[in-house]
């Protein structure tokens, strides 16, 4: 046994502190400042809730094991100068104070450009229709300099959701370029009569406005012919700034063989919801490359720290349509 040593058990205090960390601080302490058998008051700074817990601890002094226990009634003192208090560290998770928001950490700054991704839901007996009519509209308010805005992309899905277009917008000058566009959209009659015939072969249709990583390649028209990847990751709120950290380190892995086409993060829509685009030559090339991706060091490092960042993910590989800027 260990003479003038006690240890001291902590029964359902998570429950009670709401701090795991806790139990690591108090694991073990000398008898002589806790032989009290009466009950006392600890008020404790930085803690509102007011809680009771019984402490016990067991001590063997050579002739035999004897217990005593001890009440201590946890409550917040307006009194004590919370930042004085070296117990607040116990129970207080500092923040870190920012002064900008995640959007304005995360993005590019220099260009100031909004991106908008549509996902339509076609009719399968509609789909040749379909982007036959994308194909003789969209790319006239793409080459329009009326329109402050521009086609990036737009696909078709090959695996993952069936008889579905993927349309990706850029629009250089944020918001109000986006406003610009709508408005002198709907005075377009082409555009109108476009509408109008597409809603006719839609089973549903959603969108999202990202914003791009600062850290990811901006996209820019491909001669191909490529398949693309769509890699979209749903994270846990708050977990945006960590995923970009990581991710600025493992872009650098990612570029030997041209395959990044853009990464992007929603700020309009579902939100926490990260698309990461892909170019291949083929899937078999999708695969050697990911795999070759293994080899570098960092990668490992970097799946997995952020694996546990992510709530749900999906993959698309999507197959240009003719007119896509991206081939």
């Amino acid at each position: 046994w260990f003479c003038g040593w006690q240890t001291l058990f902590f029964t359902g205090l998570s429950e009670c502190l709401g701090s795991p960390t806790f139990c690591e601080h108090f694991r073990h302490v000398k008898s002589p400042k806790l032989r009290r058998r009466s009950s006392r008051n600890i008020p404790i700074s930085g803690y509102r809730p007011t809680k009771t817990l019984k402490l016990c601890f067991i001590h063997s002094c050579g002739r035999g094991t004897s217990s005593s226990c001890c009440v201590l009634s946890l409550s917040a003192s307006s009194n004590l100068n919370r930042e004085d208090s070296w117990f607040k560290s116990l129970f207080v998770r500092k923040v870190d104070p920012r002064k900008d928001a995640h959007s304005h950490l995360l993005a590019k700054k220099e260009d100031n450009n909004l991106y908008k991704i549509q996902f339509h839901n076609v009719k399968p007996e509609c789909l040749d229709d379909y982007n036959k009519l994308c194909e003789d509209v969209l790319p006239n308010i793409h080459a329009d300099p009326e329109y402050p805005c521009e086609l990036v992309g737009t696909w078709n899905t090959w695996y993952g959701e069936q008889d579905q277009a993927v349309h990706l917008w850029r629009y250089r000058g944020g918001y109000p370029a986006l406003t610009e566009v709508m408005n002198k959209l709907r005075k377009n009659k082409e555009f109108m009569a476009y509408r109008d015939q597409r809603g006719k072969m839609l089973l549903s249709r959603r969108n999202q406005l990202l914003l791009e990583f600062s850290f990811w390649n901006e996209p820019v028209p491909r001669p191909g012919p490529s398949i693309y990847e769509l890699r979209s990751y749903q994270l846990r709120p708050g977990t945006m700034i960590e995923w970009g950290n990581y991710w600025a380190r493992a872009i650098e892995l990612r570029q030997q063989n041209n395959e990044a086409v853009g990464g992007f993060f929603s700020q309009i829509g579902s939100l926490y919801m990260v698309h990461h685009l892909w170019a291949y030559k083929d899937l078999q090339s999708r695969e050697e490359t990911r795999n070759a991706a293994w080899q570098h060091e960092g990668w490992d490092e970097a799946v997995y720290y952020t694996v546990p960042l992510i709530q749900h993910m999906e993959s698309r590989i999507m197959i240009p349509m003719k007119t896509s800027p991206l081939k």
